[in-house]
């Protein structure tokens, strides 16, 4: 099978021309608004930690040469933190606080996964760790983990408090999604303790989407939204990181190495459980046991071996079930934030940026 540029088959699933256009430009423009105080919170670190937070950010190469921002990445969070002010009625500066400190948690967070899960590229271009090494790579994270504490703890105004006991649940809910995710591995493929797709979509909602759910509860806190409203942006969000995350399992297995900069099958090279492969292995046909019995085979899968456990993934309906799942959840997203008051502009970006996320490129 051949890879593809775009996680979903078929002309009826292209990403509207127009629908790229104006989401990046929503990115853009929240990046554009964020980042002097994410730059600002950095100039707070030890120079060595914060050059590699600045790396690992894309802002600069080894020994910080800047980059010129061409492996920034999208900045979905501090997106949404920003709209989510917005929608509540509120300018976004209001939520840059909690944009940076969801920022700096996610840069943490991809620094200590990329170690967990021997991870050597991400964006075309070596992780932190490769880079840097091991022990350097966990003091930049865990610098970036103190800081995004310490922003959040300094806000001006009447919500600080409260902001900051979000973030902390948030971090325990990361915690524990990846501690699943590690004990995931070690799991066989099939019988009565193989992983099943309900455990694997709980361990995305704590792994994924309780950052995006903190990320647009804190842009409506510090917005001053009501407690209804902040309940319903922080559910939207967790729906959203179910979807990113089936998004993210779609491009590991047939995104294109020269867009995503990973090789090609390269989560069924690593044999992770992903959306697809649960979904497809759920099947008790034929294909699915040929499936099972290619990845419990105690070799590495050479090219040919990834290619066939590509084909019987979608054969077994892996693709179609996963891009159902991305699709169920920004429904659910889109609900959330259809049933509160939300000032329209923000509302209609927020529901963009979701539509623009299922047919992601990287």
């Amino acid at each position: 099978m051949t890879t593809s540029a775009t996680v979903p088959a078929g002309p009826a699933h292209a990403a509207r021309p127009e629908l790229a256009g104006t989401a990046a430009r929503t990115l853009v423009r929240c990046r554009d608004l964020v980042r002097p105080s994410l730059s600002a919170a950095l100039e707070r670190l030890h120079a060595w930690p914060g050059e590699m937070a600045a790396y690992s950010l894309g802002w600069c190469e080894v020994g910080g040469a800047p980059t010129g921002g061409a492996v920034e990445g999208k900045g979905v969070r501090q997106a949404l933190a920003v709209l989510s002010a917005e929608a509540a009625g509120a300018p976004g500066e209001s939520a840059l606080a909690g944009a940076v400190a969801v920022e700096l948690v996610h840069t943490f967070s991809l620094l200590h996964d990329d170690i967990m899960d021997g991870d050597g590229m991400r964006r075309q271009r070596e992780t932190v760790w490769k880079a840097y090494g091991t022990g350097p790579a966990v003091l930049a994270g865990d610098a970036l983990l103190a800081l995004a504490v310490q922003v959040l703890a300094e806000t001006p105004g009447p919500h600080a408090a409260a902001a900051v006991g979000r973030l902390s649940g948030t971090l325990t809910g990361l915690v524990r999604g990846q501690a699943e995710d590690l004990l995931f591995a070690a799991r066989p493929w099939t019988g009565p303790d193989a992983v099943r797709p309900g455990e694997y979509r709980a361990m995305a909602e704590l792994k994924t989407g309780t950052l995006l759910g903190c990320a647009a509860a804190l842009g409506g806190l510090l917005g001053g939204a009501p407690p209804r409203t902040v309940s319903a942006l922080d559910r939207a969000g967790r729906h959203l990181g179910v979807a990113f995350q089936a998004v993210d399992d779609l491009l590991g297995i047939w995104g294109d190495p020269a867009v995503t900069g990973k090789p090609v099958h390269s989560d069924l090279r690593q044999r992770k459980k992903t959306c697809p492969v649960l979904a497809a292995l759920a099947g008790d046909g034929r294909q699915a046991r040929e499936l099972a019995s290619l990845l419990e085979a105690p070799l590495p899968l050479d090219d040919a071996g990834a290619e066939r456990a590509t084909a019987l993934v979608e054969a077994c309906g892996g693709r179609t079930a996963t891009l159902e799942e991305a699709r169920r959840h920004l429904d659910a997203a889109r609900g959330c934030l259809r049933g509160v008051p939300l000032a329209p502009r923000a509302a209609c970006e927020i529901e963009g940026l979701l539509e623009f996320l299922l047919h992601r490129e990287v």
